[in-house]
């Protein structure tokens, strides 16, 4: 299976929180936060990964939908972690943010082209 421009950065995106993990351990970080935003930054690249193997339109653009709120919560905890002063990268939530206009964009395509 080639790998779509979204599952790659996806999985780039999860390599990142994996590694940032690390790190906020390191620094002591409470470990629910990290946690939370571990299970979520890396079930994004996941849900796009099942969502290329759905039983149909419907299914591929549920498992898109979830992403894109596994997304949205891992947004939240990147903010959380930054502004607690644990992390002072700002390029992580840049990253979340391309994911998500990306999912947003196949989203709306799939929509479109359900519609048709």
């Amino acid at each position: 299976m080639k790998e779509s421009q979204l599952m790659m950065k996806s999985k780039a995106f999860a390599l990142d929180v994996i590694k940032v993990c690390k790190e906020l351990r390191t620094a002591k970080c409470e470990s629910t936060l990290i946690n939370q935003f571990l299970r979520s930054g890396t079930s994004i690249g996941a849900n796009i990964r099942e969502a290329f193997y759905a039983h149909g339109k419907a299914d591929f653009i549920a498992k898109l939908q979830i992403a894109l709120k596994e997304c949205s919560e891992t947004e939240y905890w990147i903010e959380l972690i930054v502004e607690s002063g644990y992390y002072n990268d700002k390029t992580l939530l840049d990253k979340c943010t391309e994911v998500k206009r990306i999912l947003i964009s196949s989203i709306n395509t799939a929509k479109q082209n359900t519609e048709k």
